[in-house]
C-alpha cells in the first residue's frame, strides 16, 4: 500500500513539474512578445499558438520518459475492453468469425506440427533409416533374410541393422484365448531405436538363432492388462501358439511406430527362431523390412551409394537370386510421413486461406463502424492526440479481439484434434496434441490477425481530416471507404472461390472413385482372422484339411450365412503376397528374377461366389480339386490379357517356381482392385492368380491353420454375423481364435481415407468461407444502403420505382461480386493444380467444376445482395429526409 501510494504522489509531483514548466516557457515567449509592442492578451495567446497544444507537449514528454508507453498501454486496454462491452453484437460476431478462423488454423497446425515437424521420439532420429529390398515388380520390396545378414556384415556406413516383420501368435491361458499382433524382430532393435525397456532386457543375437530357447518381449499394456504389472514379470513363461516362451522385457506403452509391415503391438519374438523352412532360401522374402542407424557424418545418399555397391557384389556372387536385386534406403521420417506430406501443407495453405476471408470480414466490419467513431478520434487530434497514438488505440482493441478469439479457437482446436486422431491411418497419431509450438502458434496468430485486420482501419481514421470531420463532412473519406470496403469484399469473393472449386474437384474426385469397380460385390460380406487351435497346427495334413473342411461347414451353418469361404496369401485392399513363375513351353528363365510376378491368392473353391467375383471363362474351383488331383489355377482378366495375348488361356499350363509344380489355368474372373480403388491401376504388379488351397502340398499345409482371413456373406447386422462365427467357433476347440472383424465395405472406406479426408477438410473450409464471404458482401451493401438513405429518399421522392432502387442496389453488390468471381478464377486456374496429387479421374482444369461452383457463388452473393436491397426499395422519403 505504501509502495502504491509512493508511486502515485510521485506521479503527481512529475506532472506538477511538467506543467510548472510548460507554464514557464509561454510565460517567457509572451514577455517576449509583450516586449516587441503587442498586448498582454495578444503576446500570450501568440505565444500559446507558437507552441502548440499543450496536452500535446505533455504527451510527447511523456513518451520521451519510456515509462509512459506500459501506463498507456494499459489504460488503452482497459477502454479497448469497456469498448467491446458497450458494443456485444458487434464483439460476438468478431470473436466467434474469428475463433472459427483461428481455431481452424491451430488445428490443422497441430497436425502438421505433430507429423511433419517434430522430431521423431527416438534417439537421434536423424540418423535412422529404413531399408527395403528393390526389385523387378516393387521399388520397395521385402528383404530375404540370408541378404539382411550380408547387408549386416558388408556394409560400412550403418553402425546398426535389425530386420522385422509383421507377426501374429495366440495367447493360449491367462484367461480366453485371444489373438497378438506383434513383431518377429533381429536382436538389437531397441536399442537401434534408443527405447530403453521398462524393465527387462532387448532381444540379444543370442536369442536370434535356430534353436534358442523360445522368448518374447511384450508390451507394456499387455502386462498391464494380464499380468497385473507383476515386476517379477521376467522370466515368467506365456504360451503362444502352443510353445512356451520365456518373457524377458517389457517395451513401454511410449513406444510408437508405425509404417511398411511395422505396427506396434502386443509381442515381439526373435525372427532367427522362426521355424520356417524357407527363411534361409536367398531368393524367399516374407515381408521383411530393415531398420538401420547411419554412422556419424554418413548421409543417406551416401548410404545408398554404398549399399548399390553392396548388392552389386551380391549380385555376382548368387547371379540365380540376386541379379536385378538392389537396396532402397530412406530417411524413417520421410518413410513414415512422406505419403500424407502433401495433404497436409495443402491443408494449411486452406485453412489460411480461410483465416485471410475471416479477418478481412473483420476489417470490412471495423471499417463500417469507423464513420461512428470517426468523430470521437477526431476530437481526440484535436486536442492534442498524435496519429501514433490514435493508431495504437485502435490496434489495442483489435489485438484484444484477436486474443479473444484465438482463446475461443483455442477450445476449437481441442475439439478438432480430438477427431483428428481417430483418423485412421494418420501417421505419427499419438503425437498429434496441443503442446507449447501449438500454443505459440496460436499466440502468434491471434496477434498477428489482430494488427491484420485493424491496420486498414486504424490508417483510415488517423488521416482523416480534424476539421473536416468536425464540421460534418468527409464525403470523400466515406466514398474511399467505400471503395476500400468493396475491394475487400472482391479479395473475399476470390479466396471463397478458390477453396470452393478445389472442393469440388475433390469431392468430384471422391465420387469417380466411388463409381469404381472393386471386381468384387462388398455389399453384405464381412471378414474376419482365423487361427486355429494349436494343437490342429501340429496334426498331420490330411488331418489339418479335414478340420479346415469343418470349420467352412461349420461357418456355412450360422443362421443367415448364405455362404463362407477361407482365403490366405493376398486379400484384396489388404495384405499381398507375390508368386514368381513361368508359361509352360518357355524355357526357365536363367535368374529367378528374370521371371514373371502375379499377386496370388490361395483360396477355398466357394470364395469366389462368396466375394462375388465375376467367373468370364472357363469354371471355378470344384470340391474335386483336392491334394491329390492334377493342380489348377484361376487367372484374372490381366493376367490372361498380358500372358495370352488374342488367344484362349483356358488349359494353359504355369510353372508355379514356389511349389515347383505345374499347373492348368481352367478359368479367367475378373481383375479385383488389389492396391485400391483410386490406385490399382497406377501399380506395376497387375496379374493376378488364384490357387486352390485343398490342393496345397503336404508340406505346406500346417501354414493354412496357423492363421487365414475368413469371408462370409449375410444379410444379417454384422455384429451379430462376428458374435455367431466367434461362438461356432469355442463350440469347434476353445483355442481357437477369431479376431480383426470387419466388413468389406469398411475396408473399402479405409483404402482412400487420406483422399475423403482432404474432401471433408477442404469442404468444411469452403462452406466457411462461403459463409464469411455472404456475411461480408452482405454487411457491406447493409451499409451502403444504411449511409445512402437521404439519396435514396430523394431519388423515391422525385419518382424512382422500388424496383429502379433495388436494381441500383443489386448492381453494386453484384459488381463487387463478379470482380472477386473473375480474380478467383484466375487464382484457381494456377493454385488448383498443386492439388494434383490428390485427385482421381479429374483435371485440375475440370470444366465442370469451373463451370457450376462460379455460378453458385455468384448466385449465393446475389442473394445476400438481395435482403439489404429489398430493405432499400422499402424506404419511405419523407422519414428518410426527416431523420436526414
Amino acid at each position: 500500500m505504501n509502495y502504491s501510494l509512493g508511486r502515485i504522489f510521485r506521479k503527481q509531483h512529475t506532472e506538477s513539474r511538467l506543467e510548472s514548466e510548460l507554464l514557464f516557457h509561454v510565460e517567457q515567449r509572451a514577455a517576449e512578445l509583450e516586449g516587441s509592442g503587442l498586448s498582454r492578451e495578444a503576446a500570450r495567446r501568440a505565444a500559446q499558438l507558437e507552441f502548440g497544444g499543450t496536452e500535446a507537449i505533455k504527451e510527447q514528454c511523456r513518451e520521451s520518459r519510456g515509462i509512459h508507453f506500459w501506463e498507456t498501454l494499459f489504460q488503452d486496454v482497459r477502454y479497448g475492453v469497456r469498448l467491446l462491452r458497450r458494443t456485444p453484437g458487434f464483439t460476438a460476431v468478431a470473436l466467434l468469425t474469428l475463433a472459427l478462423g483461428i481455431g481452424a488454423n491451430t488445428a490443422i497446425f497441430s497436425i502438421v506440427n505433430g507429423v511433419l515437424l517434430n522430431q521423431l521420439p527416438f534417439l537421434d532420429p536423424d540418423r535412422l533409416v529404413v531399408l527395403h529390398e528393390s526389385k523387378v515388380a516393387f521399388a520397395q520390396g521385402s528383404i530375404s533374410y540370408p541378404n539382411f545378414l550380408d547387408w549386416q556384415k558388408d556394409n560400412g556406413v550403418f553402425s546398426a541393422m535389425a530386420l522385422y516383420r509383421f507377426n501374429a501368435m495366440s495367447l493360449i491361458g491367462n484367461g480366453r484365448a485371444e489373438q497378438l499382433r506383434g513383431q518377429m524382430v533381429s536382436a538389437g532393435l531397441l536399442s537401434l531405436l534408443g527405447v530403453t525397456p521398462v524393465v527387462g532386457r532387448d532381444v540379444t543375437a543370442e536369442d536370434d538363432r535356430p534353436g534358442a530357447p523360445p522368448v518374447v518381449l511384450i508390451s507394456e499394456g499387455l502386462w498391464k492388462r494380464k499380468f497385473n504389472a507383476s515386476p517379477s514379470i521376467v522370466g515368467t513363461q506365456v504360451n503362444l501358439d502352443g510353445a512356451g516362451h520365456t518373457i524377458i522385457g517389457v517395451i513401454p506403452e511410449s513406444f510408437h511406430l508405425r509404417l511398411v509391415n511395422f505396427h506396434e503391438g502386443d509381442i515381439y519374438t526373435p525372427i532367427g527362431q522362426w521355424k520356417n523352412p524357407g527363411l534361409m532360401n536367398r531368393a524367399n522374402a516374407f515381408g521383411t523390412r530393415a531398420f538401420a542407424r547411419l554412422r556419424p557424418g554418413i548421409t543417406p545418399a551416401q548410404a545408398q551409394a554404398e549399399m548399390d555397391r553392396v548388392c552389386a557384389n551380391l549380385a555376382r556372387t548368387y547371379p540365380d537370386a540376386d541379379t536385378g536385386i538392389g537396396a532402397k534406403v530412406v530417411p524413417l521420417k520421410q518413410q513414415m510421413t512422406g505419403a500424407i506430406r502433401p495433404l497436409l501443407l495443402v491443408l494449411l495453405c486452406a485453412v489460411t486461406v480461410v483465416l485471410l476471408i475471416a479477418s478481412v470480414n473483420i476489417a470490412n466490419l471495423l471499417l463500417a463502424r469507423s464513420s461512428i467513431r470517426l468523430r470521437e478520434f477526431t476530437v481526440r487530434s484535436a486536442l492534442g492526440a498524435t496519429n501514433r497514438r490514435v493508431i495504437r488505440q485502435l490496434l489495442t482493441e483489435t489485438i484484444l479481439l484477436g486474443l479473444g478469439g484465438g482463446l475461443l479457437g483455442l477450445l476449437l482446436a481441442v475439439f478438432v484434434t480430438r477427431l483428428a486422431v481417430r483418423v485412421p491411418n494418420l501417421p505419427r497419431i499419438h503425437e498429434i496434441r496441443i503442446d507449447s509450438h501449438v500454443l505459440l502458434f496460436a499466440l502468434g496468430v491471434s496477434v498477428c490477425v489482430g494488427i491484420l485486420f485493424g491496420l486498414v482501419p486504424a490508417l483510415r481514421i488517423s488521416r482523416a481530416g480534424a476539421q473536416s470531420q468536425l464540421r460534418g463532412s468527409g464525403r470523400g473519406t466515406i466514398a474511399s471507404r467505400h471503395k476500400t470496403q468493396s475491394i475487400f469484399v472482391g479479395v473475399q469473393m476470390a479466396l471463397a472461390l478458390t477453396l470452393l472449386i478445389s472442393a469440388g474437384l475433390l469431392l468430384r474426385s471422391v465420387y469417380r472413385i466411388l463409381q469404381v469397380d472393386p471386381g468384387f460385390t462388398p455389399h453384405s460380406v464381412i471378414g474376419f482372422d482365423l487361427t486355429l487351435a494349436p494343437s490342429v497346427q501340429s496334426e498331420p495334413p490330411d488331418a489339418i484339411r479335414a478340420a479346415l473342411r469343418q470349420v467352412e461347414e461349420r461357418l456355412s451353418r450360422i443362421p443367415g450365412v448364405e455362404s463362407a469361404a477361407m482365403g490366405w496369401e493376398s486379400f484384396p485392399l489388404a495384405s499381398d503376397s507375390e508368386q514368381q513363375f513361368w508359361l509352360d513351353g518357355q524355357p526357365r528363365p536363367a535368374s529367378d528374377n528374370d521371371m514373371d510376378w502375379t499377386l496370388w491368392y490361395d483360396v477355398t473353391p466357394g470364395y469366389f461366389q462368396t466375394m462375388g467375383i465375376k467367373l468370364l471363362r472357363g469354371r471355378l474351383f470344384t470340391p474335386q480339386d483336392s491334394h491329390d488331383s492334377t493342380p489348377v489355377i484361376v487367372v484374372d482378366e490381366s493376367f490372361a490379357n498380358r500372358f495370352f495375348p488374342n488367344q484362349n488361356p483356358i488349359g494353359g499350363r504355369v510353372h508355379i517356381k514356389q511349389s515347383d509344380r505345374v499347373a492348368e489355368i481352367v478359368g479367367v474372373v475378373r481383375h479385383v482392385k488389389q492396391w485400391g480403388l483410386d490406385a490399382d491401376e497406377t501399380h506395376s504388379l497387375q496379374a493376378q492368380m488364384y490357387t486352390s488351397a485343398p490342393q496345397k502340398p503336404d508340406g505346406s499345409v500346417s501354414r493354412l491353420a496357423g492363421g487365414m482371413g475368413v469371408v462370409l456373406r449375410s444379410q444379417l447386422p454384422p455384429n451379430q454375423i462376428f458374435q455367431a462365427a466367434h461362438q461356432a467357433m469355442a463350440e469347434l476347440n476353445s483355442q481357437n481364435v477369431v479376431s480383426e472383424e470387419q466388413t468389406i465395405e469398411d475396408l473399402m472406406a479405409e483404402s482412400f481415407a487420406t483422399r475423403r479426408l482432404s474432401m471433408i477438410m477442404f469442404g468444411a473450409f469452403a462452406a466457411l468461407a462461403l459463409v464469411l464471404a455472404s456475411i461480408g458482401i452482405y454487411g457491406v451493401v447493409a451499409y451502403v444502403v444504411s449511409q445512402r438513405t437521404q439519396e435514396i429518399g430523394i431519388r423515391m421522392a422525385l419518382g424512382a420505382s422500388r424496383t429502379s432502387v433495388m436494381g441500383m442496389i443489386l448492381r453494386q453488390g453484384s459488381a463487387m461480386a463478379l470482380v472477386g468471381v473473375a480474380g478467383g478464377l484466375l487464382a484457381s486456374l494456377a493454385l488448383t493444380r498443386l492439388l494434383a496429387g490428390q485427385l482421381y479421374h479429374i483435371t485440375a482444369t475440370d470444366p465442370l467444376t469451373f463451370a457450376v461452383v462460379p455460378v453458385l457463388l455468384s448466385c449465393v452473393a446475389l442473394l445476400a445482395c438481395y435482403i439489404p436491397a429489398r430493405r432499400a426499395a422499402r424506404v419511405d422519403p419523407n422519414i428518410a429526409l426527416r431523420c436526414e
